[in-house]
């Protein structure tokens, strides 16, 4: 991969990963106003339509694939719905900052799992930058406090099905549109969670509620798109890194919307998540000017 590859991957990263979070939090909002099963098929009906209104507009909507594309998008499809049970129910039962940092795990798992099933170079300080920013998740989890519960295990299962999801995705030919993979996935992700909600009492959707409804889809139309793209660009090792952001969108959205401010263990954490994100670049930019002055 270019180091331009690179560069790129990381800004769809970070873009991804802040649409998920705003997803997350317009998700989080409608938690005891509406069962999980509605809410996510509430959701996957606007995503639909919008994803499809997008796509057709864009001429980017195509089913003509192979039979190895499709089985890979629908195991991709089956990842993404098992992801957004156990996200949810976590979402649904726990603060946000405590998902958000367990998901933190993701950069390292992905990474680890590129270069076992892909064969993605891993370089030693690639290593230590994903450890690094690790450690600064781990002062903001901070062991052996009581954020840490039985939902917990929910959002540790969440990280392997995404896991699973980005390598599917990386596996993919790059012919196959990034719109088509997010339409399938949020049809059937729709359809399942559909069909979870007929066994369950409805309730009213009220003007506050459709609002986060609207806020969600939007957003994890990004996510999706953005999420996709990020899989076919660049090193996942370099830009794996990148994740971490969405504790940096979390501290952001804490203190402009809810006027929350992070004690000190908290915010060392995210200067180190800051810090190594900002390695991580600077080490990108020195090797391309190491490249040029080679040519």
């Amino acid at each position: 991969m270019s180091a331009s590859d690179n560069m790129k991957g990381a800004a769809l990263m970070t873009v991804s990963t802040a649409a998920y979070t705003l997803n997350d939090a317009s998700m989080k909002a409608l938690a005891g106003h509406m069962p999980l099963p509605q809410v996510v098929f509430l959701r996957g009906v606007l995503t639909c339509l919008l994803l499809c209104a997008l796509g057709m507009a864009l001429r980017s909507l195509t089913f003509r694939l192979e039979r190895r594309e499709w089985k890979l998008m629908l195991s991709r499809s089956l990842a993404e719905a098992g992801a957004t049970y156990c996200l949810l129910n976590a979402l649904f039962n726990m603060p946000i900052a405590n998902v958000t940092a367990v998901l933190q795990a993701l950069p390292l798992t992905v990474a680890l799992a590129a270069w076992a099933f892909v064969g993605e170079p891993l370089g030693r300080q690639r290593l230590a930058a994903i450890l690094v920013g690790f450690i600064g998740v781990i002062l903001i989890v901070k062991p052996g406090g009581d954020g840490f519960n039985a939902w917990s295990i929910y959002a540790l299962i969440a990280v392997g099905f995404v896991t699973a999801r980005d390598i599917l995705v990386r596996k993919m030919s790059s012919r196959t549109p990034s719109m088509t993979v997010a339409f399938v996935t949020a049809v059937a992700v729709t359809f399942a969670f559909g069909v979870a909600s007929l066994g369950v009492e409805w309730a009213p959707v009220d003007s506050r509620s459709g609002l986060f409804l609207s806020l969600a889809a939007v957003f994890i139309i990004v996510g999706y798109l953005f999420g996709i793209m990020v899989m076919r660009v660049g090193d996942i090792g370099f830009v794996a890194p990148f994740r971490y952001t969405g504790l940096i969108w979390a501290l952001l959205l804490g203190l402009v919307f809810f006027g929350e401010w992070p004690d000190t263990m908290t915010f060392a954490g995210a200067c180190i998540v800051v810090a190594m994100g900002l390695f991580t670049l600077l080490r990108e930019r020195h090797l391309v000017r190491q490249l040029k002055s080679q040519a």
